[in-house]
């Protein structure tokens, strides 16, 4: 690979610097540009990409004929719009994070950008990547016999603090099941192959910022859940999210079980927040259990440490961007594109809707689902 390819980044937060960490990892690829409105996050971004411009918009980003490829890291009820100004100006390749959309009433835009879009879009669901999930979603299959049943539990430490705060509240983020769950239900989707016909939940606000207040409001994004999804193939997955819950030797723990056997994969937590009194941080796991003969094999999926050094996501990030940037170059479409990236918003809007109401959802009846 000789040739560069150069990025442009719109946000450069907490999670925007990971995506320049991970970049910086790649071969044959730099950050040319950074719209980033926060002095401070702005500040932070020249320091890990001092060759980049610092642009204080993103026509000004895309002016730039340098700039061939994007990525989206901006609050999430500003995705949608930027993609659609992106569209409007200089369709480029894009890796966007998650969410794409945060309002139900936004579906039809997502349809007609779906629709009319040129280049490829990828949508940043980086647990598809994590090497233990990686893995289970290969050997699961095999391993079960066909999955019957999926469970998947996330217990871990509550919301970070972010520019201005606007993940805390429902209105900016979409509400916890979408602003972090959509990561789930979309692996659900991914390790059952199937799509889902009915979700049931309950959900609220236990723990987590009740003396914050924010210009008088207090925050209303919820801190634990359980999420029931019924999938057309016939099998079930269950949600089980915990953010008070970072005292936990792992923070994802995944299974998928059917008439052969079981498998599991334990992730843990970002290292950085692991106490060191303790020792070093656990290492993920894979737990292959067969129902005869008897007898669980644990399988350590040990993380490259640069890789675990670059993010908080267990190394995810880097392959991600790794096959994003192929993508970019013209080498084959994005793993998860637009309507992966829908059905995961909106399995966490049906799962918000039914918490708040008491009542399954049905997709049938529901006009924010894909088509």
């Amino acid at each position: 690979m000789t040739e560069t390819l150069s990025y442009g980044l719109i946000g450069c937060g907490m999670m925007g610097q990971e995506h320049l960490r991970n970049i910086a990892l790649i071969p044959g690829a730099r950050v040319a540009a950074i719209y980033e409105p926060d002095a401070g996050m702005r500040a932070e971004a020249a320091r890990l990409a001092p060759g980049a411009k610092m642009v204080g918009s993103i026509g000004a980003l895309l002016a730039l004929p340098e700039v061939q490829a994007l990525v989206i890291v901006s609050p999430n009820y500003l995705h949608l719009r930027q993609l659609e100004e992106i569209a409007a100006i200089r369709p480029l390749p894009v890796l966007c994070e998650k969410p794409l959309f945060t309002d139900p009433a936004d579906a039809p835009r997502l349809a007609a950008l779906r629709a009319a879009y040129p280049a490829p879009i990828w949508v940043a669901m980086e647990y598809r990547y994590m090497p233990p999930v990686a893995r289970l979603i290969a050997e699961a299959g095999a391993v079960t016999g066909g999955i019957r049943m999926l469970t998947i539990r996330e217990h871990r430490f509550p919301f970070l603090e972010k520019v201005g705060d606007w993940n805390r509240f429902n209105a900016n983020t979409g509400g916890t099941l979408v602003e972090k769950c959509c990561h789930f239900f979309d692996l659900m989707r991914v390790i059952l192959r199937s799509d889902p016909v009915r979700v049931m939940a309950s959900g609220g606000q236990a723990v987590n910022h009740l003396d914050e207040r924010y210009d008088g409001q207090a925050p209303d994004i919820w801190d634990n859940a359980y999420v029931i999804v019924d999938f057309a193939s016939g099998a079930r997955a269950m949600l089980e999210l915990c953010m008070f819950a970072e005292g936990a030797r792992y923070q994802e723990e995944i299974s998928a079980v059917g008439p052969l056997g079981k498998i599991e994969a334990l992730v843990p937590g970002p290292g950085r927040f692991w106490p060191a009194h303790l020792g070093a941080p656990p290492v993920p796991q894979v737990i292959v259990s067969p129902r005869a003969p008897k007898g669980p094999r644990v399988l350590e999926v040990p993380v490259d440490p640069d890789l675990l050094a670059a993010g908080d996501h267990n190394g995810s990030t880097f392959y991600q961007h790794r096959g994003f940037n192929a993508v970019a170059r013209g080498q084959g479409a994005p793993e998860v594109g637009l309507s992966d990236g829908w059905w995961a918003v909106a399995i966490g809007m049906a799962a918000q809707q039914s918490a708040a109401t008491g009542q399954a959802v049905r997709f049938d009846q529901v006009d924010y689902a894909p088509r």
